[in-house]
């Protein structure tokens, strides 16, 4: 689907996904009232072409992850980030990871047993080539994760059916 918009129904798969990623088809087929059959092809396309991939998403506290925090990484020669962040993704620790602008280079984020274990990660991030410098906050409490709102971006992938008489932009 990478040329095709999103239309009308894969936006409220899509929603029915994010809200219970664990719902049947068939449920959902009644609840947006098209055929079963509709529904396993939308979804199976929509994994297929990497829109959306379907995962059970732990409470990192509730399995004994206590040590959250977010690394700032600068790279030193720049030349060299993308391969140093090769190396970062593949660290099990790792559960975000991005190249970022301003006075580093690159973020992540790591969830760690505890602190003890979070020091030993930090050595060992500190220790690679190419690791000019490192800054680590804490997350004392998470407060919120949550997926994208759907809604604010509706517009710019729903494309218009037949019946809505919408003029598409």
């Amino acid at each position: 689907m990478a040329d095709e918009k999103i239309d009308e129904l894969d936006f409220h798969i899509l929603s029915e996904l994010q809200k219970d990623g664990s719902m049947s088809l068939t449920i959902m087929a009644k609840k947006l009232k098209v055929s079963i059959g509709t529904v396993r092809n939308r979804v199976g396309r929509l994994l297929g072409d990497k829109t959306i991939q379907i995962i059970g998403r732990i409470d990192p506290g509730k399995v004994g992850f206590n040590a959250y925090a977010r690394i700032f990484i600068s790279v030193k020669p720049a030349k060299n980030i993308r391969e140093v962040a090769k190396h970062l993704s593949v660290l099990p620790e790792v559960s975000f990871l991005a190249m970022i602008s301003g006075r580093f280079d690159l973020e992540l984020n790591v969830q760690c047993r505890n602190n003890d274990h979070l020091l030993e990660l930090m050595e060992k991030i500190q220790q690679m080539e190419g690791i000019h410098e490192t800054e680590t906050n804490m997350y004392l409490k998470v407060l919120k994760i949550a997926q994208p709102q759907l809604d604010l971006v509706k517009d710019l992938w729903v494309k218009p059916t037949v019946a809505d008489n919408r003029i598409p932009k």
